[in-house]
């Protein structure tokens, strides 16, 4: 090998691994520009819309979320639990959810776009502390008629598996039902309803 082989050798491994490094320096700057235009936590909390998976929810799961500093739920409802909702109509304040915040395609009965499915600010209507869910199994401790739902231990107020609120209750309104959409069959996106079905 001549000595301008050699150096050509070199110059073709110098430039190499000049431009590996150029374009590794490259990716690495790109990266947090990139990671940059992502909405932060503080955005969601602040009302950035928040897309929830629920391929890998089973029927009477329930999954929790935060938008707008509160807790959404999400829960897939059994058979049951949206056959119960026509049976306790006659005991609620606001079947119908004519007095409560919810859009346009939630003041159905599941009060959904998807009756298999609700979606539903966690928060109280009375004091704005969090309810709990109650199966019907609970009933030795929320009485004989209980069919399920969610319970606020705080004061007592009691909802069914749709958020309206039982009579008697100290909740004014129903759980509010924030704008929600669909993205795909396995993705809702909650926070924005211009998107999807």
């Amino acid at each position: 090998m001549s000595a301008s082989d050699s150096v050509d050798r070199t110059r073709r491994n110098l430039i190499v691994a000049t431009s590996i490094a150029g374009g590794a320096a490259s990716v690495g700057a790109a990266v947090p520009f990139v990671v940059s235009m992502w909405p932060s936590e503080r955005a969601k909390a602040a009302g950035a819309p928040v897309e929830v998976d629920i391929s890998r929810m089973e029927p009477g799961d329930l999954k929790i979320v935060e938008w707008r500093g509160k807790p959404v739920w999400v829960i897939r409802r059994t058979k049951e639990m949206v056959d119960s909702l026509k049976a306790v109509a006659a005991r609620l304040t606001d079947p119908g959810s004519r007095a409560s915040t919810q859009p346009d395609y939630a003041t159905n009965e599941q009060r959904a776009r998807k009756p298999e499915f609700m979606v539903m600010e966690g928060v109280c209507t009375h004091l704005g502390c969090s309810p709990q869910m109650k199966t019907a199994a609970a009933k030795a401790e929320m009485g004989t008629d209980w069919i399920g739902g969610f319970y606020c231990p705080c004061h007592g107020s009691k909802f069914d598996y749709a958020g309206r609120v039982f009579k008697g209750a100290p909740a004014p309104l129903n759980l509010p039902v924030p704008p929600h959409v669909y993205v795909s069959d396995t993705t809702i996106l909650i926070g924005d309803d211009k998107k999807g079905a």
